[in-house]
């Protein structure tokens, strides 16, 4: 596997900071941020340096009970080459439900949900990364996520469940540490049991982030320092192993440079730290593991899955009963989380709502995601809370709902208000060279 050495995770925020930042030797860019034949220039100018740039996927689902979608794998395709990206990532999850396999509205969940530990979810997730290896044009490694919630009746381990997957797939794996280090907390699993489980040798690099905790719960937030025992895992980590690559993500929040700096010496100290305690090759593997046979998920296993995910997603989404099994405290605090980031992200992509709002921007949304699951991503979100919005006569000041009125118009039709009148005249001068031709 490549040597990455160590990296950030790159955002539009903090990309002039980056270029600056001493001892960078790549950077991961969220896949669906960029824009193949529109690279941001920092990037470009990244990329020219030499610095590896490696594409991180969030919306393949490869833990879905449905196959990768043609389209998304042809997207994430395009810009591994538009990057020149040496491997791709995405991660062990699934993002929606519903659909033909179970004759249900299809959900979005717009974010990472955790896939059942079962037998039936492995054979569903190697078949659905054995198609997304053969449509990528580069490696791919898979990282395991946080989860707030537990599924009841898992027939395996975290550690045993990627080994099995990498064995019968020869996927990578990218271990995100922090991710255990939330599942010790709100799983009670041990950090130390499932890295003594993994493959080693099928690192292809290693995540570290910050959160912080809620009434005994851990929140894997990307937005605070990365604390003490998140550090301690990353060590114990490369006292196994040499891990080709170790990266800080940060997504929102951000400090000074200097802050970021300091914390990636940090990391950069936690791996010399479990290097210094290394012996031997370092790369534990099951001696004499027999691989497993290859198999296929078929209808029945698909559909099983299928039913059971859309139960769940529409406990979280559209507040249908909780599942038998699962623990209902648990499920609400992932049903306010799911909800709370549909916020943030329809914030972020669509600011001009947040403006026109104000403080009551927020208890809005939330009030509005409480009745209306997410179906169509997250800008067709935008439109469907600024519609459900005018539509319910909810907006008393005359200012704030006529500028909202305007807002919506502009971007709910196939084509932007603004450029109408230009499309029909251009059109209209089709029809007229059409006629004389």
């Amino acid at each position: 596997m490549r040597r990455l050495g160590t990296g950030i995770g790159w955002r539009p925020q903090i990309a002039d900071a980056v270029e600056r930042m001493p001892g960078i030797d790549w950077v991961e860019v969220v896949a669906e941020n960029v824009c193949p034949g529109h690279l941001p220039e920092s990037l470009l100018r990244l990329r020219e340096r030499g610095v590896t740039v490696v594409p991180h996927g969030v919306s393949l689902g490869l833990g879905g009970a449905d196959r990768p979608d043609e389209g998304r794998l042809t997207a994430l395709a395009e810009r591994v080459a538009a990057l020149g990206a040496p491997l791709v990532t995405e991660h062990i999850a699934f993002v929606r439900a519903g659909g033909p396999l179970t004759a249900s509205p299809r959900l979005e969940a717009g974010h990472l949900l955790p896939v059942p530990r079962t037998r039936d979810a492995l054979d569903v997730l190697c078949e659905n990364v054995r198609i997304a290896q053969e449509a990528l044009p580069v490696p791919l490694a898979v990282e395991n996520i946080a989860a707030l919630i537990s599924w009841p009746g898992e027939e395996l381990t975290e550690g045993q469940f990627l080994y099995e997957l990498a064995e019968r797939t020869g996927v990578r794996l990218l271990i995100d540490v922090a991710n255990l280090h939330t599942n010790q907390v709100n799983r009670g699993e041990d950090p130390a049991k499932a890295l003594a489980e993994l493959p080693l040798e099928a690192i292809a690099y290693v995540h570290v982030a910050g959160g912080f905790e809620r009434d005994g719960v851990w929140h894997d937030s990307h937005a605070h320092p990365v604390p003490r025992p998140v550090l301690d895992i990353l060590t114990d980590l490369a006292s196994r192993v040499a891990p080709p690559g170790v990266l800080l993500e940060r997504d929102e929040n951000f400090p000074e440079p200097g802050e970021l700096e300091r914390e990636l010496e940090s990391i950069r100290t936690a791996v010399e730290e479990g290097r210094a305690t290394r012996s031997g090759s370092g790369a534990a593997s099951r001696a004499g593991a027999v691989t497993p046979p290859v198999v296929a998920a078929d209808d029945d296993t698909r559909e099983r899955l299928a039913l059971a995910q859309t139960a769940v997603l529409s406990s979280l989404v559209a507040g249908t009963p909780v599942p038998e099994g699962f623990d209902r405290v648990r499920m609400g605090v992932q049903a306010r989380a799911l909800a709370a980031k549909r916020a943030d992200v329809v914030a972020k992509i669509a600011p001009e709502l947040a403006v026109m709002l104000g403080a009551e921007y927020r208890p809005a949304f939330l009030d509005y995601a409480h009745g209306h699951p997410m179906t169509g991503g997250y800008r067709q979100d935008a439109l469907d809370f600024a519609g459900q919005l005018l539509f319910a006569g909810r907006i008393e000041d005359a200012g704030v709902r006529r500028e909202l009125r305007e807002w919506w118009l502009e971007r709910s039709g196939p084509v932007p208000r603004s450029r109408r009148p230009v499309v029909r005249a251009a059109r209209a001068a089709r029809r007229v060279l059409l006629r004389r031709g």
